[in-house]
């Protein structure tokens, strides 16, 4: 049965107006006592999805969570997943193309990341993710809206009519320094390239440095117009 055949449009939107003054934990708690296992947290390990994934295990330590492991992220990403499963107890979904990096060589091109680099995403990202969200009625994203324009106008609550499934944003209305706060008071374990300029961290291949008050995203796929990997758009 499809999601949208139970919550029709009208009843999503009247929940995101219900739920846009709630906090994070209700937005979750809702989402997990509506959906159970049937909603799964996407976790990249970046800052909004560590504190996602805190109020998560807190709520339901049984929650499922996935990872997108392209096979390109920094050696420190792995490190911080390792941590967070030892502190929370976890079991991370590893979700990755149906693609080696060299069988992608061999049909694309060497280094698909830097000729289509919306390609590579798409092998790499939105096809695994398409995948296991099929397999959910529910999805809880990091989506903050002052992360980038395309992201100004998400909801707390809000139907995906890209994968067709709920769609979580608990803390959309979240300001960079109520995330990093959080991260601190609750101890927990973060990617060390934070503290190297790195405020956004995809993949190692596609993923610079940001100087001091330029766009925190600047650093993904630096001197293209590409500025999302195709999850949220």
């Amino acid at each position: 049965m499809s999601t949208e055949n139970v919550y029709n449009i009208e009843a999503i939107d009247l929940l995101a107006k219900r739920y846009e003054e709630s906090s994070a934990n209700e937005v979750l708690k809702w989402g997990i006592e509506q959906f159970g296992q049937d909603i799964v947290l996407a976790c990249s390990f970046g800052p909004e999805d560590l504190v996602l994934l805190d109020m998560l295990m807190k709520l339901d330590p049984k929650s499922r969570v996935f990872y997108l492991d392209t096979d390109l992220h920094f050696q420190e990403t792995y490190e911080t997943r390792d941590r967070l499963m030892e502190k929370y107890q976890v079991q991370f979904i590893r979700v990755c193309s149906d693609l080696t990096l060299q069988e992608q060589s061999q049909k694309h091109g060497d280094k698909l990341w830097k000729s289509n680099p919306d390609l590579c995403c798409y092998l790499r990202k939105v096809k695994p993710l398409t995948h296991i969200l099929s397999q959910h009625q529910a999805w809880i994203t990091g989506i903050r809206r002052d992360q980038a324009p395309t992201r100004a106008h998400a909801k707390k609550i809000e139907w995906d009519s890209k994968f067709e499934l709920i769609k979580l944003n608990p803390l959309a209305d979240w300001s960079n320094d109520q995330v990093w706060s959080y991260i601190t008071k609750h101890q927990i374990p973060y990617n060390p390239l934070h503290d190297q300029n790195y405020p956004s961290i995809g993949c190692r291949v596609c993923t610079n440095p940001v100087l001091p008050g330029d766009d925190p995203r600047s650093g993904r796929w630096g001197g293209m117009e590409k500025t999302e990997c195709g999850l949220h758009k």
